[in-house]
Order: C-alpha cells, then structure tokens, then sequence
C-alpha cells in the first residue's frame, strides 16, 4: 500500500475533513466514505496529527482530525490488528504527541489527552519510556498553559494507566507510582499552597486557575494513592497524605464559607472538596485495612460536619451525602466485623473494629439517631410545596417509583438526593448497633402518642420523621413493638384525620403498614386495613392515593394474603383503582399503578371478571397515547398478561385489541420489539392457553414466528411453548399453514442450537405427532431421518437420545405405514437391508431404554415396539427377547396393585376428564390444560392397557406360529423375565 506523502496529502485531507464537518448531506456523506477509505492508508494519521496541531486552522475540522485519530488507536494501533499502523510510523507519531503542550481549545486539549492515555494504555512504558518524564518536565514549566496541558495529560496517562486490571500491568503501574509518587505529592501541595494564597489575595481569575491545576493534581494522586501500592498503609508518604487530606478540606471548606451560593468558584471549590472525599472513600474500598488508621479521624470528621454545629454554614449536600457514605462504609465493611467467635477473626480485623466500638458509644449513636430522624428525615418546604404543585413529581422523586427520579430535576423543583442517602445510613447504623438505639426509638415513638394538632405543622412532620424511622427498622423492631395495638389505638385514628394539613401524616402511616405488612400484622387486622385502604383510596390528596396503592401492592403479595377476607372489598378497590389511572398523567405513576392493578388481578384470577368492562375499554386508549413511552406499553402488556388468564376462554372478546398489539410487540420488524418482545411473547402465550378456539387473526400473527426463530435468543423457550399451543389449539390448520417453514426453521435450528434447544424442537415434533398422527408424519418428515440417524449412531446426551425415541415411538405405534416407508428411506441412506435395519434399530432401543426416565414414553415404548407382533419376519422374531424385556420393564413402570383384590392395574389410563377440584387460592385450569386431557384421552399411552395389549399380542404370536413355534420364542427370553410377565398377565 502506498504511503501518503506528508506534504501533498495534507491539502487533501484537509479538504475532505472541511466537507465532513458540512450540515449538507450531499456534501458531508462523500466526504466520510473518503475517509473512512483513507482510514487504513500509511501516513494518514500523520497527517491528522500535522492538521489537529496545527491552530490556524477551522476548529471543527481539528476537532474531527483528533476524533478520526482516536478512532485509529482504538483500531489499528495494536500489533495483530488488520492495517496495523508501522512501527516506523507510530514512532513518529508518539514523538509528535507530545511535543508540544500548547492546545488553547480546551475541548480539543482534552481530547488530545484522551488520544495520549490510549497510545499510552498500549506502549507505556516498554515502546513509550519517555512519556512520565517529558509529562513530569512539563508540568513543571512556568508557563501557564502548557503546565496545564500537560498537567491534564499527566491525569489521563494515569488513570488509563491504573484501569488495567492483568498482574504484569498493575506490577507496571505500581512501579510506576512508587517512583513519580514523591514529585506528585509535593505538585500537589504546590497548587494547593498557590491557590490558598491566591485565594486570600482575593484574585478570582488567578485562584481558579490554580484551583484547576490542584484539582488536575489530585485527580493524579488519588489514582496512585488508590492504584499505585499493594500494601499503601506501609508507604510514610501515601499515609501522610490521606492524613493530610482531613486538614486540607478543613480549609476548603472555610474558603467555601466565604463565597456565595451561585457562584462559578463556589462550583469549582465544591468540585474540589467532594474530589478530596472521593480519594478516602476509593482507598476504603481498595484497601480496607490500610484504611484502618483513617477510622477514628473519617468518623469524627464525618460525624462533627454533618451531625453538629460545626457543620454549619459551610457544609453542602453532595459533601454530606459523601461524609454519610463514609460513615456507612466504615460501619458495613465487612473486613471490620469480627467472626462470631473472636479468636477466628484477623487482628487487622479486631483493631478496626475496636476503633468502631469505641467511637460508636451511646451518646454518640443516640445523637446521631435523633439527628438524622429530627433534622434529615423532615420534609422541607421545597419539598411540601412540590407536594402541592407536581404532586407526581413529588411521589416520583421521593419515592423513586419507576426509577426516573433524576429526571424531575430538570423541571421547576429539584428534590434532594439527601433524603434516600439519610435512610440506607440509618438503616446502617440501627442494624448494626440495634441494641443501643431501639430504646432511643420507643422513646421518640412515645412522646408521640397524643394526637397532633393539625395547627402544628412542625409536630406534624416530626412525626411523620419518626414514622418514617420506624418503618425502615420495622424487621429490627419486631419484638419491641406491639404492631397490632399500635395499628388499632393510634394508626387507624390517625388515618382517619381527613384535615387537609394532616395529609403528610395520612401518606406516612398508610408507607408505614405497608412496611410492616409483611412482617407482624396478624390476619384477622386484614379486614381493617383493607376497609382503611378503600377509604384512602378516595382520599382528596393525590399523593396519598398513589401511596395507598403502594401499600395495597404489598398487602396482595403478602404470604399470608386470603382471598377470602379481599374479596368483600374487590369491586370498590378496583374501581378506585382504575380512576386513578385515569387522573394520573405521568408515565411512570400511569405504570406503577398498573402493576398494582396486575398485582390485584394476579392474586384474585377469576374473580376478578365481573370488574374489568371499563379497564379492558380504557386499556386501547392507553395503549395509543404511550405511542412513545415504551415502558409504559410494557406495564400494559403485563396488564394485559394477568386480565387475559383472569379472563380465560372469555379473553377472546378482547381479540379486536390484543392480537394487534401481540403483532407489534413480536414483530422484529418494528423498532418498539427491542422493549416490548419478551412481554408480548408471554402475552401471545397465555393468550394461545386460554383460547377456546382458533381464529383466523391468531392463526396469521404466527407469521411473526419465523424471524424469532431465526434469532435466536434467550426468548426460544417461550417460542416453543408458543408453537405447542398452536399445536393443541388447532393442529390441522396450523401444520397446514406453517408446517413446512416450521420444519425449514427446525433443520436450520438442530445444526447450531444447544442440546437444550435440540429437545425443545424435537418436544415440539412429538407433540405434533401425538396430537395428529396422520397429518404430523407428513408435515415434519423432513425431521425424522435425522431423528432415526440419531438412534442408529447412538446419540450420547441421554436426554435427547430419550426424545428421539419418543417422536419414533410415536410414529411406530400410530402411523404405522409412515414408520414403513421411513425405514424404506433410512435403509437406502444406510445401505441396508429394511429387516435389517429394523433390526439394529430394535437393538439399540432395548440398549438405551434406561435413557428414558418419563413413565410416558417408557410405556410409548414398550406399545411401540409391541406393535411390532404378531410377525413371522425373523429379524423381529430375532429381537424378541428384546421387545419382551421392555415390555415387562414398561409393567413395572405402570402396574400398581390393588391391595384388597391382589390383582394389578395400569395407574396410566383415564377413562373419562376429569378436572381437579380448584380452590379460591388455586389458579383453574386454562383451556390449554383442558385441551391436553381431552388429548390424553386419545392418546394410547392413556386409553391402552398395557397389561391387556402384552397379553393380546403374545396371545396373536402364539397363534400364528402354533404353541411349539411360540414356546421356542418364549425360550429365548430370561427365566426371570417370563416369570415377572406371568405374574402380570395373571387372570387372562
């Protein structure tokens, strides 16, 4: 390939790049098949590096030069890839990276220092030695952009550098940061020392500055600090930094004091202190031991900003919500909980946690409790007034249902991401240290017995604070609280309270039960609740009505639910329920009540009929105006997944709705199948198993099938499943229909799929066969040479070898010309005589029958291959030794005795349907299971004695071949074996 010239091609290049950074198409899209063409061309790189380096030139053109060469990193610059770059030229081109540090784009700087960490990822330090040192002797220079180009290099070089995970690289990285380690500590505390002057002097261009270069510098040292050491805590220089680090944000934090809210420096300085925060909390979770002597000073840092006075003035939320996580960090890591025996545990182990125990003492925990409850746990105003103006954005945020709650800071409120941080700690710290602090809770509890004075909105929202506390210890406070007669004496008062400044107090006692559902309500309380929960369901407040929702959700999926007690309540909690999906307008509140809806409809199944009219006439609506929200067309589906098997056979009525959105929701042709297909595969499941009939709509959405076979994917069991309930539903039609791409799907699908997914289509032929023995020959006889190849080479996965001879089984005994003209074909393909093969294949049967373990088809094979007599061919007459042992082992799988009569009897027949009694708790049968056992009720595997055909058909042979010729027979079968027959044939 020839290289481009340096000079020449710069001009072109440029060109092309110029056109790449049009908005008109005509232009742009020509101009991007160039370069991509280029992509591969010796010395196009160098000549990206000659434009992106170049400042005189367009931005957007330099941009696009340094982003096509980053490109060419990630693709040609390794070794063993195609096109690889020459040595020779990605010498030059490591040289040209970095000899100048003068970018004055900050954007394109950034992106050059991407491109350095990725050459650096792969050459540093064996090809590329001399990076850390030209990095280091830049970052020293006076001149102010270049130190701070470099100095940003310097960052990305590093932390590219400390993610590679294999043993030679971090030995690499850690060599490396043992000999930068020094310089980097004492760049730091320069920029740190120069920002602090400058800061005093009150020069805000000059501090921000150098503010950035202390930031740059710390990002380095927290990667080497984190990553550079296997064993930091004996490094004198790595553990005076993280001590120093305490110090350091003492006085960033007093900068911050002095300036104001809304301020770029206040930003930057913010960005600054929470940097120092993250390097503690990386070196716990790196190196939890060697963080052991940082305990006592992190907790009483953490502990004195945010839970007293000194805090006060100068904290922020992230840097609380920061010092909370160290604090949960230190109390749950693991490494410092002693074994339950001491002697067990490390020493390293027994340290720590004696640095815990005695900073955790009761006063402190006690303060820390009441803090968190009666100064973090409370509403604030902004979030009472979210309340009252976006009420859905205020459950969404505070109560993270759907999981978007970050996306409501985009709108006129921004909820705290405080209060979810406030809980886990709490949570933490009343697990860990439960002993002490469950009498500071009864306590809080107690002085809140009395009635609140709706006046009184501060008393309102404490307790509505300790509540809250109370329902998240609700597993640790299960032996402490009485729940039941606090629910009745103050819980269901309180409910009761319709003032409308009582609400927040309303919302938190209905949270409350909820949490304490599933852990101490006695059943016969239910009734009460539930008469609480319809009444809040008609509460005037929105907020209170989607909470109570919340709660019914988790009463219905209590162990302990009864149908019977929910029911008198059903119709009024159902209908509640459906307005409020009708008032609610956000996406995520619209889906969280409809899986409270599929919750209710799951748990009651029929009896739910009579209440659905208006859900089933609103779900079309819903359906089109969430044209867009595809999760929320996925919470439909799930509705519509539960309403279809609560329906049953009359959930064809809603075929009109429900079969166009299975089409769409399975059509891989259609973008939305990315998120709605493996609801709607389950959705066309059920829909198939509750159907009473087939209808020309169904039968064509199948249409759908051939591309999802095609794929694949996790979602092929429940194709397969899809498949058979066509099958049971109407077998004629549909193998009329599809049978023929069906088998082309399946022959592709044996070659590539796993042994699993093998018997998954062989399962799917034999139900075929079993449901039409005369049409499912036929229509999968392109499947049945392989499947006799497979029994004739001896199949060595015992399940699949199973399967085989149960679709052979099948075809034997209930379609026995077919089975005649199969073998015809099986003997030319192996070159042997029909008898013959016959032969072998009888042979191996009888040699792999202890593959098969379902009774089903051991019985399938003993009629089978008992279908085979009377005969005078020889070759049967050969085996029969063979038939008559499977045959008797197929008795004993079957034949159970009567103990009061002494005669046996086959367990397997059914002679009428009969369909188990259901109670109120057990799901009735579908129609696909009524299907099945009216299909059992033809099958031979049910509906013949096996006892009776072995005795009809020895009784056959013996006839045809005269009582000498069939005693002869009967000698070539084992004493035994003729014995245990007798036995079973006795009274015929």
């Amino acid at each position: 390939m020839v290289s481009m010239d340096l000079n020449s091609a710069s001009t072109v290049v440029l060109q092309v790049l110029t056109q790449a950074t049009s908005q008109d198409t005509a232009v742009l899209k020509p101009a991007e098949e160039q370069l991509k063409q280029w992509e591969t061309q010796p010395g196009f790189y160098s000549v990206l590096l000659n434009i992106f380096t170049n400042h005189t030139l367009d931005i957007n053109v330099r941009w696009l030069a340094v982003l096509y060469f980053k490109h060419g990193i990630d693709r040609y610059w390794r070794r063993a890839a195609p096109h690889a770059l020459s040595e020779e030229e990605k010498c030059t081109l490591r040289a040209g990276l970095i000899t100048n540090f003068n970018e004055p784009i900050s954007q394109i700087a950034t992106q050059i220092a991407v491109l350095i960490a990725k050459v650096a990822r792969l050459d540093c330090p064996r090809q590329w030695p001399e990076l850390i040192p030209t990095l280091i002797e830049s970052v020293k220079v006076q001149d102010d952009l270049r130190q701070h180009r470099a100095l940003l290099t310097f960052y990305h070089v590093t932390k590219t550098l400390a993610s590679k995970q294999l043993a030679a690289d971090r030995k690499l990285f850690h060599d490396l940061a043992s000999g930068i380690y020094t310089f980097a500590c004492s760049l730091w505390n320069h920029h740190t020392d120069t920002f602090l002057q400058q800061f005093s002097s009150g020069n805000e261009a000059a501090f921000l500055s150098s503010l950035e270069r202390t930031l740059l510098s710390l990002k380095v040292l927290r990667k080497l600090t984190v990553y550079g050491f296997v064993e930091p805590h004996k490094n004198m220089e790595v553990m005076g930094f993280l001590h120093g680090i305490f110090e350091r944000l003492k006085q960033f934090l007093e900068c911050s004091r002095s300036i104001g809210t809304d301020n770029v420096c206040r930003n930057r300085l913010e960005k600054a202190i929470i940097l120092f925060t993250k390097v503690l909390l990386d070196f716990l979770d790196q190196h939890p031991f060697s963080f052991t002597p940082l305990i006592q000073r992190s907790l009483e840092f953490s502990v004195s900003y945010v839970f007293t006075e000194v805090g006060e003035g100068v904290t922020f939320e992230r840097f609380i919500v920061q010092c909370m996580n160290l604090i949960k960090l230190i109390v749950k890591n693991f490494a410092y909980k002693p074994s339950k025996y001491f002697e067990d545990s490390s020493p390293e182990t027994l340290e720590a946690h004696k640095i815990k125990m005695a900073f955790f003492t009761y006063p402190t925990l006690t303060e820390i409790c009441r803090r968190l409850v009666s100064h973090y746990f409370l509403l604030t105003e902004e979030e009472l007034t979210m309340w009252e103006e976006d009420p859905e954005g205020f459950i969404a945020a505070v109560e993270e249902i759907g999981g978007d709650s970050w996306k409501y800071s985009l709108r006129k409120f921004v909820i705290s991401s405080l209060q979810p941080c406030t809980e886990v700690l709490f949570i933490d710290i009343f697990r860990e240290y439960n002993q002490t602090l469950t009498p500071v809770l009864l306590e809080m509890m107690k002085t809140l017995e009395e009635p609140t004075s709706v006046e009184d909105m501060h008393a309102l929202l404490i307790k509505d604070a300790v509540y809250n506390a109370v329902g998240l210890a609700a597993f640790e406070l299960f032996d402490s609280v009485d729940f039941d007669q606090w629910f009745k004496n103050q819980l269901l008062p309180e409910l009761q309270v319709t003032h409308n400044r009582y609400k927040p107090l309303r919302r938190r006692v209905i949270w409350l039960i909820g949490q304490w559902i599933s852990v101490k309500v006695k059943s016969d309380l239910k009734p009460m609740l539930y008469e609480a929960i319809c009444n809040l369901l008609q509460d005037q407040d929105l907020v209170v009505r989607i909470e109570t929702a919340t709660t019914l959700k988790l009463t219905v999926d209590d162990f302990e639910f009864r149908t019977d007690q929910f029911l008198p309540y059903l119709e009024t909690m159902f209908t509640q329920l459906f307005q409020l999906l009708q008032q609610v307008t956000e996406c995520d509140t619209k889906m969280h009540v409809l899986h409270v809806l599929s919750c209710v409809i799951e748990r009651v199944n029929v009896q739910i009929r009579p209440y659905v009219g208006r859900l089933v006439q609103y779900l079309p609506l819903l359906w089109k105006q969430s044209e867009e929200h595809n999760m929320l067309r996925c919470a439909i589906l799930t509705t519509l997944i539960h309403l279809v098997q609560g329906l049953g056979a009359d959930s064809k009525n809603l075929y009109p709705f429900l079969l166009p959105v299975i089409q769409l929701s399975t059509d891989l042709s259609q973008p939305p199948h990315v998120y709605l297909l493996e609801d709607g595969l389950e959705l066309w499941l059920v829909t198939l198993e509750n159907s009473p009939c087939i209808t020309p709509e169904l039968l064509r959405i199948f249409q759908n099938m051939s591309p999802l076979l095609e794929l694949s994917s996790e979602n092929l069991r429940t194709c397969f499943k899809i498949i058979n309930g066509y099958i049971f539903l109407s077998s004629t039609e549909f193998l009329q229909t599809y049978a023929v791409g069906l088998c082309q799907s399946f022959c592709e699908l044996l070659q590539e799929i796993t042994t699993e997914g093998q018997i998954q289509v062989l399962k799917v032929v034999e139900n075929a066969l079993k449901v039409n023995p005369v049409l499912g020959p036929q229509m999968f006889q392109p499947i049945l040479p392989c499947v006799f190849s497979g029994i004739m080479e001896g199949e060595r996965y015992p399940e699949v070898m199973s399967t085989y001879l149960g679709v052979i089984g099948r075809v034997l005994l209930q379609n026995a010309s077919f089975f005649s003209s199969l073998l015809n074909e099986m003997a030319h393909k192996f070159n042997q005589e029909m008898d013959q093969l016959l032969g072998n294949m009888i042979e191996m049967w009888v040699d792999r029958m202890d593959h098969i373990t379902q009774p089903e088809r051991r019985k399938l094979s003993a009629l089978a291959l008992l279908s085979l007599l009377p005969s005078d061919n020889s070759v049967i007459q050969d085996k029969f030794c063979g038939i008559i042992n499977i045959s008797v082992e197929g008795l004993h799988d079957v034949m159970t005795e009567d103990p009061e009569t002494g005669t046996y009897k086959d367990c397997m027949l059914m002679s009428h349907l009969e369909l188990p009694k259901v109670t109120d708790d057990e799901e009735p049968p579908t129609e696909q299971d009524k299907r099945k056992k009216m299909l059992a009720l033809k099958d031979p595997v049910h509906t013949v004695s096996l006892q009776q055909f072995t005795y009809e058909k020895l009784k056959a042979q013996q006839e045809a071949l005269g009582e000498q010729g069939f005693q002869s027979l009967m000698e070539t079968v084992d004493t035994e074996i003729v014995t245990q027959l007798q036995e079973f044939l006795q009274g015929f």
